[in-house]
């Protein structure tokens, strides 16, 4: 039997900065966006759009998101990400492409703020509480100091976001 399934790829952008002996992450609060609202998020995040590659994706979702500037070499690949909504028959996949940037032009601020809540910096070791589970392990694994070149996501038990699950037409 043939499964059909959509493959949704997107492109993360954790903008990292020195603060003294630690480095810290900017993450924003997501609000009426319908998905992962009052989580804090990658500041940087957004589906790639047609004719356009992960690393155009990257740049101008930084541009659009933050108002700032990334070059290309600004962007330092952490890892690919292949999640799914859970479940032993997925209908939807996706794979997200992580990045890391320490270096970007302008000032990071709130260029959406119909669904952005507020950006703040963050510790490694002192993430709020409430991350998008895919992106806490990504987080979690750059705190570590090891991110593997590929991950997954919501194959895994004890994995799946159930209560994030998205309605699917039958």
């Amino acid at each position: 039997m043939i499964h059909s399934f959509s493959l949704v790829p997107a492109a993360y952008v954790f903008l990292l900065r020195e603060a003294g002996p630690r480095t810290e992450v900017l993450l924003q609060l997501r609000r009426h966006t319908g998905y992962m609202d009052d989580h804090w998020a990658a500041g940087i995040a957004g589906h790639v759009e047609a004719n356009e590659s992960i690393i155009q994706t990257a740049i101008r979702e930084g541009r659009e998101e933050l108002g700032v500037g990334i070059s290309p070499v600004g962007l330092h690949p952490l890892t690919g990400m292949h999640r799914t909504n859970g479940g032993t028959d997925p209908l939807e996949q996706r794979v997200d492409w992580f990045f890391s940037c320490h270096h970007w032009g302008g000032e990071p601020r709130t260029m959406e703020p119909d669904k952005d809540a507020g950006l703040a910096w963050f510790a490694f070791g002192h993430l709020p509480e409430l991350v998008p589970p895919h992106e806490r392990k990504v987080l979690d694994a750059l705190t570590a100091g090891s991110v593997p070149a590929v991950m997954t996501f919501g194959w895994e038990p004890g994995e799946h976001i159930e209560q994030y699950r998205v309605a699917l037409p039958h």
